[in-house]
Parts: C-alpha cells; structure tokens; sequence
C-alpha cells in the first residue's frame, strides 16, 4: 500500500492549501483578539456587583458553552437571515469564532479575577484609581499571568475549530482539503497533509501567544 501513495500529486495544488492556511490564519487572528477582548470586558462584567447586563452575560456564556460550535454556526449563517441579518459566509464564521471564544474566554479570565486578593482592589482606591483602572491596572494583569496557559490552549480550540466553516462554503484550509481530495481521490495523501499543517500551526500559534505573554505580562508559564 505504501508503495501506492503518490504525494507528489498534491504539488499543483498548494496553491489552494496555502490559501486556505492564510484564510485560516485571519480568521484565528481576528477571532483571538476580538474573542479575548470580549472575555476581558465580560469577566469584568461577572466579577462586579450583580446586575442585569451580567446575568444576561451569564445566560449568554452558558448558552454558548453547552451548545456545539457547528450549531451555533449553522444559526447565525441560516438562521439570522430570518431575522433580516444576512452575512457572508467570512462574516459568519468570524462571528461565530469571536462569539465562542469570547464565551470560554469570559470564565477562564473571570477564575483568574475570582482568586485576587481584596487588599488590590482597596490600594487602588488609595491611590486614587477609579474601578476601571484599579481593574486594568492593578487586577487583570496578574489575573492574565494566573490564567493565560489556558488562555492560550483555549485560544488553539477555537483556531482547531475554524475547519467546521468549511462546511458553510467558506474557503479556509479544511475547505481547500476537502475540494483538493474531491479532485484527486488522494484521501490518505491530502488529509495526512492536512493534518500536519494543522499541528504545526498550532505549535507555532502556541509559542507565539507564549512568547507574547512573556513579554508583555511576564507570563514563564506554559
């Protein structure tokens, strides 16, 4: 069987693959930030006195960690249009990815706040910071450090996750896999391929959140 593998027939078609791998790449890119960001404020918003804009954020953050991904997918490309909002499949995915991450991302940072000390909050007081800057000046920066290896692999999921767009015709690597294999029949051949960019993306991904986080937070871990 071994002798029957013919990879060299893949050549012509990198230029598909390193398409969808760029595609990939903004769309883990875009998604990590804005993802991140929307846990940072919702951590913020379930860490502070209760209200109804936090429970809310609550409803949502259990809605999306017990829903599967491809679900919540298949609802905002089919199912939003009903509602009169009609996105490209780019725009879906990428909100679907922010949507999700920004969901687990709000209780990892959130387990993070829980475990600081009072005593910070009450010397930002004395120096004089207002709430918002005692959060991000005094709280969330060694709240990141606790929390940010899994951050990261969290980070690497949704990155993982990204080939479930394929399946709403958005042209991303898995997609690119799929439509290579359909013209070749080479299953064994494009998937193991596949399957190896998707492992060293996601090394290279990690090391570089990594290294971000030494750098700007300090972070040794991971």
């Amino acid at each position: 069987m071994i002798g029957q593998l013919n990879f060299p027939a893949l050549w012509p078609f990198w230029p598909e693959l390193l398409s969808g791998l760029w595609v990939t790449i903004q769309l883990t890119v875009l998604a990590t930030a804005g993802g991140v960001a929307l846990g940072i404020f919702g951590a913020a918003l379930r860490s502070g006195k209760p209200s109804l804009l936090s429970r809310l954020w609550g409803c949502y953050v259990e809605l999306i960690r017990n829903t599967p991904f491809v679900v919540q997918l298949f609802f905002i490309v089919f199912g939003l249009p009903n509602l009169g909002l009609k996105l490209t499949a780019g725009e879906a995915a990428l909100l679907a990815m922010l949507i999700n991450l920004g969901a687990y991302s709000t209780e990892i940072i959130r387990a993070g706040i829980q475990v600081t000390p009072k005593g910070q909050w009450e010397a930002g007081r004395v120096l004089g910071l207002t709430r918002l800057q005692t959060f991000m000046r005094v709280v969330l920066p060694p709240s990141l450090r606790r929390i940010y290896p899994a951050l990261v692999s969290q980070c690497i999921i949704v990155m993982l996750g990204s080939s479930v767009v394929s399946q709403v015709s958005y042209e991303e690597l898995t997609f690119a896999a799929n439509l290579i294999q359909s013209r070749t029949f080479l299953s064994f051949e494009v998937y193991l391929v596949t399957t190896l960019i998707y492992l060293a993306l996601s090394i290279a991904l990690r090391q570089i959140l990594l290294a971000a986080g030494r750098k700007w937070l300090g972070s040794e871990q991971g």
